[in-house]
């Protein structure tokens, strides 16, 4: 608890004021990414188109991230660096994207000469270094998300 409360950027009191242990931290967690993810799925599903839905699904977690900073600062800090590999043993927002992006190569909008593993991880790299600093200042606009978007497809979109 004393290292999660670090990387929380809160003291130990706190994180127990907040939660009875480090399992109910994960279930928190895990059931926020659960959540959202058979809307999401459905959407995908849907063949709907992958720029608007990637942009919402990172305005949903943005939304998410500025309403529970000490969550979304555990969340955006891992213990452990992620793998380019989602965990294949439950749902996770790196795989949600990463699904996302294969819709995208099915759609022909997203390259598919790169591996939609990596291209995720590179995007949620880009994207929690944003949350972060916006975790750091109290802003961020639907506007920055749409940025982040718009660059980051300029370099995996297709071409």
């Amino acid at each position: 608890m004393e290292e999660i409360a670090a990387r929380a950027g809160l003291t130990r009191k706190t994180i127990y004021n907040l939660f009875s242990s480090k399992d109910e931290i994960a279930k928190t967690l895990i059931a926020r990414v659960e959540a959202g993810d058979a809307g999401y799925r459905a959407r995908i599903a849907a063949n709907e188109a992958v720029l608007g839905l990637l942009t919402a699904v990172l305005l949903d977690s943005a939304g998410w991230c500025l309403a529970n900073p000490s969550l979304a600062r555990l969340a955006l800090s891992p213990a452990e660096r992620p793998s380019v590999a989602p965990p294949p043993d439950r749902p996770s927002f790196q795989r949600l994207v990463r699904d996302i992006l294969v819709l995208g190569q099915q759609q022909g909008v997203i390259r598919r000469d790169e591996d939609p593993d990596f291209m995720a991880l590179l995007l949620l790299g880009i994207y929690g270094q944003a949350m972060l600093t916006a975790l750091a200042t109290g802003t961020f606009s639907d506007g920055e998300i749409r940025r982040i978007v718009r660059l980051v497809v300029e370099g995996i979109g297709a071409n």
